[in-house]
């Protein structure tokens, strides 16, 4: 167990961990914030505990940790736990608007993974300009610096520097509490926060201002639904061990001690986590910090390839380049396309905004998005699939949702100030994942329409034999009971069938992974026909020359000469839909249909997608409109 919570430090307490380096400043900022009096600090730091309590400790690690899709959790795996399973790829109208309000949630994330590494490193090397303002100038393009680094870093893969994440994380908690630990005995007076009133008291004696406060505190449960999403990595128990043991106590006395500070001198509002350490411990800190930025950037960077890689095994996004970093490890991959990507929008944002105060307002907008969504997907399960009375899903979920509304609105206000940077990069994301969606869902719809049924297929040969060659011809289909196009082009423009042809359907099931015993089936037709059916979690990767395989070992199927089989794909041409008049729905469905061929046309190659040997595959074109 304490190895594991070691461990759990580096990768999932990352982005939590480091929040105090800027979540209290922006609470007290001078245009968005409220003035540094005693009052206003106490009902602060009081908002800062009570949050971390009731979202964090109550909400993420008791009560949405237990909603698991075997180990795994997040709001895919969420997601897929409320729309339970689809029959035959179908999504019935209720489980697509869950659906819907997923990917937004999803399509908000990414822009946390964009806007993380920059906020994170951002503020740690502002320290530097506590040391002294010579400084200054040199922050944006040391900050790039890192960037550039990190994500350079990414192909190696996380697992070979990931040994180091844990200890560094470990420092970095027990440093921080020690400093709040230290400002905290200077002014024990700040001990009174833990009382929930001077948080109520906050708002009635602000007001308005004391709503907008609301858009800093929900800074400091950034990683909330990171912790969630890895779960899967080390389990509910080391995750708890790991939050309950160090990093809860280890932030509570660091904003403890921060509100201490500011009760002596207001005047560090501004900079109130550099405020507190020595002079002469400036330096190594600011190292010390960077260094846990990185960590923090990097469990986010990681938790952005593993989202890829989910939404697109589950059909909601294309299939991207994964390459895998680890042989030991599934969950260690690494997206080259999308770690470029990544690089270019973070630098993007860092010349941009140029400090963590302005970037500060950018940042809650996405968090509290995706929390609330998360909310709403909880009280879905629960009162579906848990059974739950209404008024248990309101007395639990409903106060979480009230949180996560104020959270969202307060954060709404500050939209002019950067709000809109998330709601952009999440807009361009959901495009994509809506229109990748829709766009599978019309095609799927179309080739059902002119499907052959595979029975009468197999009858009309018996009565008219075409002509025999020898090998085996494997026919990759989403369909088990219908003809692959690929199949009927090859009969009529060869004339030929392969004296062996196998059916091979790969299905991604909504589980994270598939026992190797439960991973194919086979079903045995006449005139040589075989079904195989290929069954993957939507954490694993297809593979189908081992699907093959494995079909031989375990299924009984009759052995297959890899120097003699050859593997079928077609190739579909796309034709958008023609211009017309219409509502404004007509429009935004062609336009969605147009963005759809678009990416699948840009679409990871199947060939090395499936592991397939290049020299054996042959490719059949079909030309298909798209309505």
């Amino acid at each position: 167990m304490p190895t594991l919570a070691l461990a759990a430090l580096g990768i999932v307490f990352g982005d939590l961990g480091t929040s105090p380096l800027y979540a209290l400043q922006e609470a007290f900022h001078a245009e968005r914030g409220v003035a540094p009096t005693a009052d206003n600090v106490m009902g602060c730091v009081s908002l800062f505990l009570w949050s971390l309590a009731v979202m964090v400790s109550l909400k993420y690690v008791l009560v949405l940790m237990r909603a698991d899709n075997r180990g795994e959790g997040g709001i895919l795996a969420l997601l897929t736990l409320v729309i339970g399973e689809r029959k035959n790829g179908s999504t019935g109208r209720r489980a697509k608007r869950w659906i819907f309000l997923a990917l937004i949630g999803t399509a908000m994330l990414y822009g946390d993974g964009a806007i993380t590494p920059a906020i994170s490193v951002l503020s740690a090397i502002e320290g530097l300009q506590v040391a002294t303002p010579a400084f200054t100038p040199y922050i944006v393009p040391i900050t790039v610096l890192i960037l550039i680094g990190l994500f350079a870093i990414q192909p190696f893969g996380s697992g070979r520097v990931g040994a180091v994440f844990g200890p560094i994380l470990l420092c970095w908690f027990l440093v921080i509490a020690l400093l709040g630990l230290h400002a905290l005995l200077q002014n024990p007076a700040i001990l009174g926060a833990i009382n929930p009133m001077h948080a109520i008291r906050f708002f009635s004696r602000n007001g308005w201002h004391g709503f907008i406060a609301l858009g800093a505190v929900v800074l400091c449960l950034t990683g909330g639904e990171a912790l969630y999403a890895d779960m899967g990595h080390f389990g509910r128990k080391p995750i708890q061990f790991a939050w309950y043991g160090l990093a809860l106590p280890a932030l509570t006395l660091n904003y403890l001690g921060q509100g201490a500070l500011l009760l002596d001198q207001p005047a560090a509002a501004s900079r109130p986590f550099y405020s507190m350490v020595p002079v002469w411990g400036l330096y190594p800190m600011v190292i010390l910090a960077t260094l846990a930025t990185i960590v923090a950037s990097q469990a986010l960077i990681a938790a952005v390839f593993s989202l890829t890689r989910q939404s697109a095994q589950l059909g909601y996004s294309p299939r991207v380049e994964v390459a895998h970093t680890s042989g030991a490890i599934i969950g260690q991959v690494y997206l080259p396309t999308l770690n470029w990507t990544l690089m270019v929008a973070t630098i993007a944002i860092v010349l941009l905004f140029r400090t963590s105060d302005n970037l500060a307002a950018a940042f809650g907008l996405a968090v509290s998005t995706t929390m609330a969504i998360t909310t709403i997907l909880f009280a879905a399960l629960a009162y579906t699939r848990w059974k739950w009375s209404w008024w248990s899903v309101a007395a639990v979920a409903g106060v979480f949702l009230v949180a996560d509304t104020a959270f969202v609105l307060a954060n709404t206000l500050k939209f002019l100030d950067g709000g809109w940077l998330p709601l952009a990069i999440g807009a361009v994301i959901f495009s994509i994942m809506a229109s990748w969606f829709g766009g599978r869902a019309t095609l799927t719809s179309e080739r059902r329409e002119r499907a052959f049924p595979l029975d009468a297929f197999i009858d009309s040969l018996a009565l008219s034999p075409p002509h025999r060659v020898t090998g085996t011809a494997v026919f990759l289909t989403e369909e088990t009971d219908v003809v692959p196009v690929a199949l009927l082009h090859h009969l009529k423009h060869n004339q030929v069938l392969h004296e062996r042809i196998v059916l091979l359907t790969l299905v991604t099931e909504e589980v994270p992974r598939m026992a190797e015993h439960e991973r194919v089936s086979v079903v045995e037709l006449k005139l040589g026909f075989v079904k195989v059916v290929a069954r993957y979690g939507f954490m694993e990767e297809p593979n189908v020359p081992r699907a093959l395989q494995l079909a031989t070992d375990v299924a009984g199927c009759e052995s297959l000469d890899p120097m003699t089989t050859t593997y079928f794909l077609g190739r579909q041409t796309l034709v958008p839909p023609h211009r017309g008049q219409g509502k404004w729905w007509r429009w935004w469905h062609r336009w969605s249909l147009s963005l759809f061929i678009l990416l699948s046309r840009n679409e990871h190659n199947a060939i090395l997608r499936f592991g397939l040997p290049p020299n054996r595959v042959v490719e059949l074109g079909q030309h298909v409109e798209m309505q």
